[in-house]
């Protein structure tokens, strides 16, 4: 067995795209993932799961119907399954998902993954 910590800050810099999560790790059926984002990504919601955003760079926000939410570097923030939701950042953030093995990040389901929702670096 090859013991090696994941260096996340090293991870982040193979990669310049938003809004397209990168896996780095899975643990059972869940998957880690780092994103970079900037701007306002689309209302959805995800019927089956919650979903974990953890900032390590930055601060974002994430917009519900009946509210928001301001989420700064080293602070993370559960949605509940079902919930509509619509995240954004003003200036580039950096951000961990953890989410089940399949979950595209737009709400969909597995046979509408794209190639960018599972790519591994």
């Amino acid at each position: 067995m090859h013991y090696q910590a994941i260096n996340l800050n090293e991870k982040l810099s193979k990669f310049n795209d938003h809004w397209s999560p990168k896996v780095i790790g899975e643990m059972n059926d869940y998957q880690f993932k780092l994103v970079k984002i900037v701007g306002d990504f689309v209302w959805h919601d995800h019927q089956d799961t919650d979903e974990v955003f953890i900032v390590l760079e930055g601060e974002m926000f994430i917009d519900f119907r009946d509210g928001q939410v301001k989420i700064s570097q080293g602070e993370m923030f559960i949605v509940p399954r079902g919930v509509e939701h619509k995240p954004f950042a003003e200036k580039e953030c950096h951000i961990m998902l953890v989410e089940p093995r399949g979950l595209v990040n737009t709400g969909g389901t597995e046979s509408e993954l794209t190639a960018a929702n599972d790519i591994w670096i």
